[in-house]
């Protein structure tokens, strides 16, 4: 295992300004987008009742779906990995990885969860703490041990599983059966009819694209007013003065961030700020772990790992038959949609940074170090702003309740020894968090708007700041909405055109499987 060098990426020729680009896959993604984008835009007020009620229709109407995906997405990875296809090799004419295991890995994480993993895991477990599931009493101690065990299950194998299965499927489609370009549509392509291709495989890659830009819009509206409100708080800017229009200068300043490394590509830009940020990432995380009530941190965070393991099965099939609650629905099922819907844009990155990688490789890889990454995050942030709560040293629940998520986040942080600097570090991780995941997409984006790749060639670089740039606009619009409920609609809506891709995607790649397993079993005889 050899990790490919610059040099060696130096030696593909880099496209010039949007050569290759597919054009109606272009043209038709970017109308579609903006005849979407505008109107909210337009009548936001309108616009949010409308996202609302449909996020109601298909979490309550569509819930079950998600929920019967999570689970055979999983359990398909786990007998893909441990099967007879488990060795096959993501290469055409080489073995050898792109990257070393430790930077594959710190990409996979890094541009898999964004800055989310730092604001859910400071605060995710206080809203289950306070409308805990299955009907129990809120702030209980039975309540506390759900409240830190739900967002690792939200974040974890599952979650995971939406990525890695169109990654899967669409890197044995490139990389095995010789696809001229890494796009979801050629993971389908076996098994839609040849007639409907034309029409079929466009609609398929347009879909990708819008469903891509509304999830990353998740990712950037929960970030920013994160983002806006510590550094107002840490430089004394006057974000409650200024209100919306701060919120848009931060957009801005990360746009431009994410935008240069998409410049730079996998090798200068991804690669070295995913490899930046998963050591600051964890630096802060030792900070708090140490700084803060250690022992009641780890005796914690042993207690929420065992209620896990012990309810994992009943956390993945719980559809709240009996309507007890709104827990399923606002959380498990949006949670799945926002995974799902950037399932294929997780897929075809890991795709692209896999190559000279067993199934097995990157199905435990995808499953093991995304989920230990996010548990780590969840169990240390997230249980140290449970004690404060518990102690009565913050008081979290109400703050989220008043204020906002961001403001109870920078009210934690405060209560930590030197949390000026603490502040600081915390901006920078989540500001290349948030970078590291929307160059990613950008990448994506332009990828699957590309007619064909080379294997190891990228996309134009102008192509890629466009993407960039765009990813911005829908955000602004969901952020100047206002509240959680415009980007829960956003995500949810978007994945739902994309579960049904997944599973058509899923039985072509089981069909191919199965296909040239009997080729080669031939062969031998």
């Amino acid at each position: 295992m050899t990790e490919q060098t610059i040099a060696e990426q130096a030696e593909v020729r880099e496209p010039g300004p949007f050569e290759g680009i597919d054009l109606p896959i272009f043209i038709a993604s970017v109308v579609l987008l903006l005849g979407l984008i505008l109107p909210l835009m337009m009548y936001p007020v309108e616009g949010r009742i409308m996202l609302g009620e449909a996020f109601d229709y298909l979490t309550h109407n569509l819930g079950v779906l998600y929920i019967v995906a999570g689970v055979g997405s999983l359990i398909y990875l786990l007998v893909l990995a441990f099967g007879q296809h488990g060795s096959i090799v993501f290469a055409r004419d080489q073995t050898t990885t792109q990257f070393s295991t430790l930077s594959w890995s710190a990409m996979l994480f890094c541009g898999g969860i964004g800055t989310s993993v730092v604001y859910w895991g400071t605060i995710e477990w206080a809203h289950y703490f306070a409308a805990p599931p299955f009907g129990l009493e809120p702030s209980s101690t039975e309540a506390l041990l759900w409240s830190t065990s739900y967002p690792i299950f939200h974040w974890g194998f599952i979650g995971w599983a939406f990525y890695c299965l169109p990654g899967i499927a669409m890197g044995y489609a490139y990389y095995v059966k010789g696809a001229s370009t890494l796009r979801l549509s050629e993971a389908c392509v076996d098994v839609v009819p040849r007639s409907w291709q034309p029409i079929v495989n466009p609609l398929i890659d347009v879909i990708f694209v819008v469903g891509l830009v509304g999830a990353c819009s998740t990712g950037i509206g929960l970030a920013v007013p994160l983002i806006g409100t510590l550094a107002s708080d840490l430089f004394g800017l006057p974000r409650a003065e200024m209100g919306f229009a701060f919120d848009v200068i931060v957009i801005l300043l990360i746009t431009v961030l994410f935008a240069l490394s998409a410049w730079l590509g996998l090798e200068r830009g991804i690669k070295r700020l995913s490899n930046l940020n998963l050591a600051l990432a964890f630096l802060l995380l030792l900070i708090v772990l140490f700084a803060g009530p250690t022992l009641f941190i780890l005796e914690l965070s042993i207690e929420t790992v065992g209620h896990l393991l012990q309810n994992f099965v009943r956390m993945s099939t719980w559809a709240d038959a009996g309507a007890t609650s709104n827990f399923v629905e606002s959380w498990t099922v949006f949670y799945w949609a926002w995974w799902l819907a950037l399932g294929p844009f997780m897929g075809l990155f890991i795709a692209k940074i896999s190559r000279g990688r067993t199934i097995k490789q990157i199905v435990l890889g995808c499953l093991g170090y995304g989920t230990l990454g996010c548990t780590v995050f969840f169990l240390v942030l997230g249980n140290y702003a449970a004690y404060l709560e518990i102690n009565g040293i913050v008081a979290v629940l109400d703050t989220v309740a008043s204020s906002g998520s961001p403001e109870a986040i920078l009210a934690v942080l405060r209560s930590l020894p030197f949390s000026s600097g603490v502040i600081f570090l915390f901006i920078i991780v989540a500001v290349i968090f948030a970078a590291t995941s929307y160059d990613s997409a950008s990448y994506t984006l332009a990828t699957s708007a590309t007619r064909s790749l080379a294997e190891g060639e990228d996309p134009s670089r102008a192509h890629r700041i466009f993407w960039a740039c765009l990813l911005g606009l829908l955000p602004i619009t969901l952020i100047y909405m206002g509240g959680l409920r415009p980007l829960q609609s956003a995500v949810t809506i978007a994945s739902v055109p994309l579960l049904v891709v997944l599973c058509v995607s899923t039985y072509a790649l089981s069909k191919n499987l199965k296909k040239d397993a009997l080729e080669m079993s031939a062969k031998r005889s």
